[in-house]
């Protein structure tokens, strides 16, 4: 079985994606039904939908649509991790709104964000509000940010987090040693795991499977295989290649593994950190 931890829809026809317009590859529809064809083709049993950035007025009607999507027939959808403003006094108000047959996790956009917004003390309550609620934050940095992810963890200890991208890594430019350096110190807090998604994304295109190993091998080694989770990062993963790709290279990076490591790093993590029911 494997899980994808990280899919993005985009309709804009229904919602609005400010940023969409600065990155022209990915400026048009990517479709569930799309997905769904080649999901099932490469072998993924089920999704997450991982929030768009869509504009704040519209976070809710994000969730409504991946609600819908999630009762169509043979639908792989179950669940979303949706957008929320910690940073905002309104969010345990809207924490205690959520659909939580549909809403699994929460995540709020950081990289394109001042420092120090996830450094202030609302922010940090808020998010210290999540181990009442039982909802899990993902961590979206660059990796020249990942000590501001690892202060936010150790501000909210008991809380999940899951560090997305493995912490987006410079791989096109070459950046792995200071980038391994943090992710060696954000993996002692055990409250945080990491999310295996859309490297090929970093690559800058020109990419084989020796570019993207050491990086894959140096997070499973900082965290282990029980706190390692895997996403597709689509359609953000076709910068680089495309969803059969990504599928093709997770395979290969996970041969030699043990029965027991590629269950729990492809579908049994997902499953206890966000609760999925498949």
């Amino acid at each position: 079985m494997l899980i994808d931890t990280h899919l993005h829809l985009i309709d804009r026809n229904r919602l609005e994606y400010p940023w969409l317009s600065d990155v022209p590859p990915l400026n048009q529809d990517w479709t569930y039904q799309a997905y769904h064809q080649v999901a099932r083709r490469v072998g993924i049993s089920a999704t997450l939908h991982m929030e768009v950035d869509v504009a704040p007025a519209q976070i809710p009607a994000e969730t409504t649509m991946v609600a819908e999507l999630m009762t169509a027939q043979d639908s792989l959808i179950r669940g979303a991790i949706a957008s929320g403003r910690p940073e905002k006094p309104g969010f345990q108000d809207y924490l205690e709104g959520l659909d939580r047959s549909v809403v699994k996790g929460l995540r709020r956009v950081l990289h394109v964000m001042p420092d120090d917004l996830s450094q202030s003390a609302l922010f940090r309550d808020n998010i210290r509000a999540l181990e009442a609620a039982n909802l899990p934050f993902d961590i979206c940095v660059l990796a020249s940010q990942l000590g501001l992810a690892a202060d936010l963890a150790d501000a909210a200890p008991g809380v999940s987090f899951v560090l997305d991208h493995c912490g987006v890594p410079d791989i096109a430019d070459g950046g792995f040693d200071a980038w391994a350096t943090e992710i060696s110190e954000i993996s002692k807090r055990s409250n945080v795991n990491v999310k295996i998604s859309g490297l090929v994304a970093y690559t800058g295109g020109t990419w084989g499977l020796d570019t993207i190993r050491p990086y894959v091998e140096h997070v499973i080694g900082s965290f282990g295989w029980k706190r390692v989770v895997w996403g597709s990062d689509s359609p953000v993963c076709t910068l680089g290649g495309n969803l059969e790709t990504w599928v093709a290279t997770t395979y290969a990076l996970l041969e030699g593994c043990s029965a027991d490591e590629r269950e729990a790093f492809m579908s049994k993590n997902a499953k206890r950190i966000w609760q999925i029911d498949v």
